[in-house]
């Protein structure tokens, strides 16, 4: 095979894209369709309570389209980090969807079902053995860290997934994944260069997020032969440029030249873009440095607690100049109202007007709004707890007096009634770390499945 055509239909499986999209990229023959279906963008919560930060039904009119297609095409369909996070109640909810997509269209296949979830008890063996080491600036992993983890992924490369396809499946459904294997194992199983075929799907994994306007909620085609790959948007709206897929390489990289994912390093030193033809970029010199051992990064979660929030706003031009010493009266006000009873909680203001995006590192300093939206967040053990703390400190906010107030009336304006907001439990990052494998298939079991 010269040439082999991925099509992308979207940045995360069930954030839609245009019908008319997908079926110019399936008029195109593609190779396969692939998709991924998560992120760790959300943050912790979803990894750690097992839901997934995208809806069923989106998920479901999405996959319903990708799965027909590819059977219909007798062509492999493989799906990235499914359920959102990749650990096991993610991959059921969409195996179940598959299942039942299956079941109304009346489509017949063979599943690999590939988990990604990975046992504490093992990341702590690894762990004596001085196997595991922080990815970038996580702290060093402790043993007290995975006693407090409710649950551990893996992130995959493109080995599994090819071990996957070599076994006779049809459609693929990984857990937790590094974001370009799902595009670079069909490639790279043909005998295509890894370094291209990784480059192709770090492009491919965000849709048409690397064409311009951007969207991810958009088709994108990619197309490896030797020595490049291609990239173009499937909307006549949309053109990738040069400018475009250059950028889209530095995204989410701290370095522009070197990109490290499970198995060794995408070196970028030599890449080359140019334009190809009208809404289309080539892409030549990726080269993928495999790593003297095989590390793969590890995402572990524990429960820091429940939240509660308040959302107000304030339009006093007084009360915005005096905000800094309002909030340190109204956290004294609560510190000196439950001293006695020993409560431990986390509270914190975030002032949408002033800094409320970057916080401490904006740096346009001296910017004075006419408004703010106030943003009460209360955490402690239990929810009765941060439902106590929170209302407590917004009904003091409520009434507080600051210096050149005249009014008497409530200083808050409230969108919402209840004003207060249960957010449930509170989930943080405890494992960040990269861990020594022996081969790249040992934390990650496959399932065959006849559908």
């Amino acid at each position: 095979m010269e040439e082999m055509r991925i099509l992308s239909p979207t940045a995360i499986l069930g954030y839609g894209f245009p019908l008319d999209s997908l079926k110019r990229g399936l008029a195109r023959q593609p190779h396969a369709i692939a998709v991924d279906a998560g992120s760790t963008d959300p943050g912790p919560y979803y990894l750690g309570s097992g839901e997934s930060f995208t809806n069923r039904a989106a998920v479901k009119r999405d996959l319903s389209l990708m799965l027909e297609a590819a059977v219909n095409r007798k062509i492999p369909l493989l799906i990235g980090t499914a359920g959102g996070s990749g650990g096991e109640p993610h991959l059921k909810r969409d195996c179940e969807l598959v299942v039942e997509i299956a079941r109304e269209k009346g489509l017949h296949f063979r599943m690999a079902v590939i988990h990604a979830e990975v046992d504490k008890e093992r990341v702590r063996g690894a762990l004596r053995r001085g196997e595991v080491k922080p990815s970038g600036p996580a702290p060093p992993l402790r043993e007290e860290d995975l006693d407090e983890t409710v649950r551990i992924v893996g992130q995959m490369g493109y080995e599994p997934i090819i071990g996957a396809m070599k076994a006779g499946a049809e459609v693929i459904l990984a857990g937790r994944a590094y974001d370009p294997s799902v595009f670079a194992a069909p490639a790279v199983k043909r005998g295509f260069d890894p370094g291209l075929a990784i480059h192709l799907g770090k492009i491919l994994e965000c849709g048409a997020i690397a064409a311009s306007p951007g969207s991810g909620s958009d088709c994108l085609l990619g197309c490896l032969g030797r020595g490049y790959f291609e990239v173009e948007p499937l909307n006549p709206i949309r053109r990738c440029t040069v400018t475009s897929v250059a950028a889209h390489t530095l995204y989410e990289k701290t370095d522009p030249l070197a990109l490290p994912g499970p198995g060794g390093l995408l070196d970028l030193k030599e890449a080359r873009f140019e334009q190809a033809g009208e809404g289309r970029v080539r892409v030549t010199g990726s080269r993928f440095i495999p790593a003297d051992r095989y590390w793969v990064k590890l995402e572990g979660v524990k429960k820091a607690g429940y939240r509660t929030i308040s959302i107000a706003g304030c339009r006093d031009p007084v009360m915005v100049k005096e905000i800094d010493g309002v909030i340190e009266s109204v956290r004294e006000r609560v510190r000196d109202n439950f001293k006695e009873l020993g409560y431990e909680y986390f509270l914190d203001f975030k002032l949408y007007g002033k800094n409320g995006v970057m916080g401490a590192l904006e740096p346009e300093r001296q910017a004075v709004s006419h408004e703010l939206g106030i943003i009460i967040e209360a955490v402690a053990e239990t929810q009765d707890l941060a439902d106590t703390i929170c209302g407590f400190a917004r009904s003091t906010m409520l009434h507080c007096s600051y210096p050149g107030r005249v009014a008497t009336a409530g200083n808050l304006a409230f969108p919402y009634s209840p004003s207060d907001f249960k957010g449930g439990a509170v989930y943080q990052f405890s494992v960040y770390h990269l861990m020594a494998v022996a081969d790249p298939y040992e934390l990650f079991p496959l399932e065959l499945i006849n559908v």
